[in-house]
């Protein structure tokens, strides 16, 4: 799938929930499936700063697409970083930087977020774009 593909799922998915409450809901049952990183990765490199809960994120380039690993620790952080992940993970550099980050207003879930926790969506995709744009300086 696509980056637009999965999020027209995401977007279908949120869109079957009666209200708001069972939109966030679905983003705590994500981070259920959340991963952890081993504590090596988890450092002043990888860590987004910005953002209301510790959470690091890790990009390595491999076979041309941008791999991306993180971890939260809030709940919602989890959430949100596995829904983000599944979204921009495994893609070529071009595909993550051609995409426009507004489309994620898309998916009726962003506006639920606190300010805080919009800040650090926009962090955690700050480090994913510099993370894309150094991929495709090595490519």
């Amino acid at each position: 799938m696509t980056m637009e593909e999965t999020l027209k799922q995401y977007k279908e998915d949120f869109a079957l929930f009666p209200d708001d409450n069972s939109k966030l809901e679905y983003v705590f049952d994500l981070g259920k499936k959340h991963t952890t990183l081993p504590p090596e990765e988890k450092n002043d490199d990888t860590y987004v700063h910005g953002c209301s809960s510790d959470a690091w994120l890790v990009g390595e380039c491999k076979d041309g697409k941008l791999v991306l690993r993180g971890e939260g620790t809030s709940e919602m952080a989890k959430g949100m970083m596995t829904l983000l992940l599944d979204i921009f993970s495994n893609r070529t550099p071009d595909e993550i930087l051609s995409f426009d980050p507004a489309k994620l207003q898309d998916l009726g879930i962003v506006e639920l977020l606190s300010p805080v926790r919009q800040q650090s969506m926009e962090a955690f995709l700050k480090k994913v774009y510099g993370y894309a744009q150094k991929c495709k300086e090595q490519g």
